[in-house]
């Protein structure tokens, strides 16, 4: 599905700018992680959705003890 391009310039340190309407769109911000892949000759840019992008999307609101916890969890899974 074609939804529509965009033409930016390559930096010589290999650097582009992902222009302001895709950053609103995305919630892409300073610090922001993307993710760079290639396939079958196309180079995709996607959003790495952080711990921040999830606030309010569960059920309830964690405690800090459960957040510690899950962030534990995640960092021993990271670790092996």
């Amino acid at each position: 599905m074609f939804i529509g391009m965009t033409e930016v310039s390559v930096t010589p340190k290999g650097q582009v700018t992902i222009p302001v309407d895709l950053r609103k769109k995305y919630n892409i911000i300073p610090g922001s992680k993307v993710a760079i892949t290639e396939e079958e000759g196309k180079i995709t840019i996607t959003k790495i959705t952080s711990i921040f992008d999830l606030a309010g999307a569960g059920s309830h609101i964690a405690t800090p003890e459960e957040v510690k916890a899950e962030l534990d969890e995640m960092r021993e899974r990271d670790a092996k």
